[in-house]
């Protein structure tokens, strides 16, 4: 029997560690992987014995994205645009603390997925990065994220040049919340989580929805606009030259003929 593809761990009281668990794959999110996920996240997110949630990735990387392999079946477009939104959409309007801790990668959707948490701890030596126009793609979702987090000139840098950067360099501008060496990353999980739990969770619950509603147009808009966008991509010449390409381990030609 296959391992699951989340796994879950409530040892320590009021803290669920969420855990995506496709390491051969570097966690890159598939249909299945998206849909158990958000169920989870849903689950947690209405239990009130949870004060935070903390969520990491199995094996050296924390996730690469959207799963390319994948990604280049037509008929499962729409259905994991949409995951893929309401993955970032249950994570961002969790009431509960929300906690990545990453370590070797945060690619893409694995990105999107660290800047929709309150809070990332990374280790110095995770790289991030929103490489989309490298294959034919718009970071649309998770730019909903990214433009609330960093200046507009750093999003316009990541997600113009499909660079990464490392974690240090996200901490400055403002993308990490704490860049710690690879021993110290769970120590510093445990004294955030520690924090947490000195907040009454009512109050941190609404100082969230406040957070939220100080911005214009709202995060719900900003995904509803880039679903569209993100679905639209995904079908395109370009897309498709970079699938290929990423299949067959090449450059993506852009100027063909």
């Amino acid at each position: 029997m296959s391992e699951p593809c989340i796994l879950l761990d409530r040892s320590r009281p009021g803290i669920l560690s969420l855990t995506l668990n496709r390491p051969d794959k570097r966690n890159a999110l598939n249909v299945a992987l998206l849909q158990k996920f958000t169920d989870q996240m849903r689950a947690a997110n209405n239990d009130p014995a949870l004060r935070a949630i903390v969520i990491r990735g199995a094996g050296p990387i924390f996730c690469a994205g959207l799963d390319l392999q994948e990604a280049r079946e037509e008929s499962l477009v729409h259905r994991s645009g949409e995951l893929i939104a309401e993955m970032l959409r249950v994570v961002y309007f969790s009431p509960k603390v929300t906690i990545a801790a990453v370590r070797g990668a945060a690619i893409a959707g694995g990105a999107g997925l660290m800047s929709a948490c309150d809070l990332a701890v990374a280790t110095v030596d995770t790289r991030i990065g929103y490489p989309e126009v490298r294959i034919g793609l718009v970071a649309g979702l998770v730019m909903t994220f990214l433009r609330r987090q960093v200046p507009e000139r750093q999003a316009r840098e990541l997600l113009l040049l499909g660079e990464t950067i490392s974690a240090e360099r996200a901490q400055e501008i403002g993308l990490v919340s704490r860049a710690v060496p690879e021993d110290l990353l769970e120590d510093t999980v445990d004294m955030v989580v520690d924090c947490v739990l000195k907040g009454a969770p009512g109050a941190i619950a609404k100082s969230k929805e406040m957070l939220d509603s100080m911005w214009r147009p709202s995060v719900e808009e900003d995904l509803e606009r880039t679903l569209s966008l993100h679905r639209e991509m995904r079908k395109t010449p370009e897309a498709l030259e970079g699938f290929a390409a990423f299949k067959e381990k090449r450059c993506p030609n852009w100027h063909p003929g």
